[in-house]
């Protein structure tokens, strides 16, 4: 289903459409790709490659926690898809020849039935949504839904950890924090998770409709297993991957109080379960490329240090501009020699997070915010921030969108 020509097809353009929005934010341009993207999907007929449809049953519910357990183990069902990862709402169970989506926002006393196909417009003559005579409703909606990037709605935006933030508990039972509150219009998703009892992590082969993604592993240690990398592997503090979009991979092994930062675009994506693929899958082919992006693991003790874009710090580069095509770019940053001088900058989307000593954030018109580690915050594009108050020990995480983008200091 996955592997169909006209799904990768999609996926393809999607990526394309990411790239280009990331670089160019202009509405034409975006406009003309969304329509050749169309275009190339309506050129590859059935007449090559029959149309996938599947069904499933719509229920609303009032505990998705809880009825996991009981679709899986009372009722010996198997869990497929899930999402958002953070506090998910959304669960997709088949077994027994039925495939049943409970829905947290679905709100409804009759029967409901959801078609999902390839051919929307073949189905039923184009219609969307039906009623059975006897009341039973029935949606009609695409197989494969297209990664939807919205526009960046830019912002100032600063997470202390000791204001309290409050941790819920998502896919995994993983603790997650949300650092981007507003998450920039649902352009981007900024998590900090952490799994407080080390040991085998409950996770399955799975993968996640995403254009980029993170995983910056910031306390502890994690046992990861990736689709085409080879053998497991220990992901160890200060070290990170990027999971190019829908790379299968399983988390298994984790040590005590491990924490990890996970970046997402966009904020909200489908996590897929994938019950037929074993990991590790056989001999690595680091080469791959899945959807424009290469799987990258970063490792701290094989890096360089370099002066970063703000004269003051110094970075090392994980190598993630280069292996997403500048789709995103993450720094290492640590405190340099210089002035603290003020900057401005022009990528979409710059986010940091603290993960070691102190520092003051200062924006023109803005109060100072002392920072210290466990915080984050996000400048928006052309706005003057000075970095001053640093600690000999700072340490900090940048992520950008795209990875090149122009920095001005300013006196």
């Amino acid at each position: 289903m996955i592997g169909s020509y006209r799904s990768r097809l999609g996926y393809v353009a999607d990526a394309l459409i990411f790239l280009r929005l990331r670089l160019n934010r202009s509405a034409e341009w975006v406009a003309n790709w969304r329509h050749a993207y169309q275009a190339a999907i309506m050129t590859t007929t059935s007449d090559t490659i029959a149309p996938q449809t599947y069904a499933e049953v719509r229920l609303p519910t009032q505990d998705l926690r809880g009825d996991i357990g009981f679709f899986t183990k009372t009722l010996g069902m198997r869990m497929d898809m899930i999402y958002p990862a953070d506090d998910p709402t959304v669960a997709v169970f088949s077994g027994h020849g039925l495939s049943v989506r409970l829905d947290a926002g679905f709100a409804s006393c009759a029967g409901h039935l959801l078609i999902r196909t390839d051919d929307v417009d073949g189905f039923s003559d184009g219609a969307r949504a039906l009623t059975s005579p006897g009341g039973t409703s029935v949606a009609i909606e695409a197989l494969h839904e297209p990664i939807v990037m919205p526009e960046t709605v830019h912002s100032f935006v600063v997470r202390r950890l000791k204001d309290q933030a409050p941790w819920v508990i998502g896919r995994a039972g993983m603790h997650y924090r949300d650092l981007i509150p507003d998450r920039l219009g649902g352009s981007i998703i900024a998590s900090h998770i952490r799994i407080p009892d080390g040991g085998p992590v409950p996770d399955m082969v799975h993968y996640h409709t995403v254009g980029f993604q993170l995983i910056f592993c910031y306390r502890g240690w994690v046992d990861l297993v990736y689709e085409d990398q080879g053998e497991p592997f220990r992901l160890h503090a200060g070290n990170c991957v990027i999971q190019p979009p829908e790379i299968r991979h399983r988390v298994l092994f984790a040590s005590d109080n491990i924490e990890v930062i996970e970046i997402g675009v966009p904020a909200e994506h489908v996590t897929t379960i994938d019950h037929e693929m074993e990991l590790p899958n056989g001999p690595a082919n680091p080469d791959r490329v899945f959807q424009g992006q290469r799987f990258v693991h970063h490792k701290a003790n094989e890096a360089t240090w370099k002066p970063f874009r703000i004269p003051h710090l110094t970075s090392r580069d994980t190598t993630i501009a280069t292996h997403t095509d500048n789709v995103a770019g993450v720094h290492v940053v640590q405190a340099g020699e210089g002035d603290e001088e003020w900057s401005t900058h022009s990528a979409d989307i710059l986010f940091t997070f603290v993960m070691e000593g102190s520092m003051t954030l200062e924006g023109e018109g803005r109060k100072p915010y002392p920072l210290e580690a466990g915080d984050a915050f996000v400048i928006p594009p052309d706005m003057k921030t000075r970095y001053a108050d640093i600690s000999a020990d700072l340490e900090l995480l940048e992520v950008s969108l795209p990875a090149v983008f122009d920095t001005i200091v300013r006196k």
